[in-house]
């Protein structure tokens, strides 16, 4: 993410009120802290904001992504001249609040499944232009990366198949680019034809826990499966527990609340 595009959304022209209120050559001291419990990501990026504004300016990271606060936790200082301070906290702090927000919903994910066998995915529901970012905070969380975009591996989802004509026809196809292939599928008839026509790996998609142990059972280990769609902290130990190796939820990224996180002027 180039932070001086986040930059210019905020400041356009310029920082009206601080070009008006704080003479140019103050300076000041400032700490970053967080207020609630959760995973840190994103210190670096708020350094990178401020250091836009003014290379000279002391940023000093007092936690590393992936660490967690238990609560009102210093977590940066920064000292220099504080028009820079003042004009990037915000934009700083969107980056550094809805990333450690990601991180801090991942791990609730994964702490929810410990001791099964499944593993926390994400998947492409990011932010446009915010992708690299939140599938980092994804990581910093505990969980894994599903693939980063279209171009590094096929899954043949309702949609192809309503072009390609058929699932097997869909696999043979798409078996030629010599990358991983995974299929959706909706019902245990459409897994019998994905495992047949040999993907590499299945997703299953909305099925409830009881098919999905089904959809364990029948496909013994010839690919791995991966259970998507309505994923909810209420019910991810039930679809863990059915044997599936992958769980992919999209509210990791589109719907993680922000992380409760404040600059202070010192």
């Amino acid at each position: 993410m180039d932070v001086a595009v986040a930059l210019s959304e905020d400041v356009g022209t310029g920082d009206l009120t601080t070009q008006q209120v704080v003479p140019a050559d103050a300076t000041c001291t400032a700490q970053i802290l967080v207020k609630e419990a959760g995973v840190i990501c994103g210190l670096h990026v708020a350094a990178d904001v401020f250091h836009e504004l003014d290379p000279d300016l002391r940023f000093e990271a007092l936690a590393a992504d992936g660490d967690s606060v238990h609560g009102r936790t210093v977590v940066a200082r920064l000292a220099g001249r504080a028009a820079p301070v003042l004009t990037g906290e915000r934009t700083a702090l969107n980056f550094l609040c809805h990333l450690s927000g990601v991180a801090t919903l991942t791990a609730r994910f994964v702490s929810a499944v410990e001791g099964t066998a499944a593993t926390i995915l994400d998947t492409r529901k990011t932010t446009p232009g915010l992708r690299e970012l939140e599938k980092h905070a994804v990581e910093c969380g505990g969980g894994r990366n599903h693939r980063f975009g279209l171009y590094d591996a096929i899954l043949i989802k309702d949609n192809h198949l309503a072009v390609a004509g058929s699932i097997s026809l869909a696999l043979k196809r798409a078996k030629d680019a010599g990358v991983p292939v995974q299929v959706e599928v909706d019902t245990i008839d459409q897994l019998r034809e994905a495992l047949d026509a040999g993907a590499d790996s299945i997703l299953l998609d909305n099925m409830p826990p009881d098919t999905m142990r089904e959809a364990v059972a029948i496909t013994a280990g010839r690919a791995k499966l991966e259970a998507s769609g309505g994923v909810t902290l209420d019910t991810i130990r039930a679809i863990a527990e059915t044997g599936v190796d992958f769980i992919s939820i999209g509210a990791l990224t589109h719907s993680a609340r922000s992380l409760d996180v404040s600059l202070e002027v010192l």
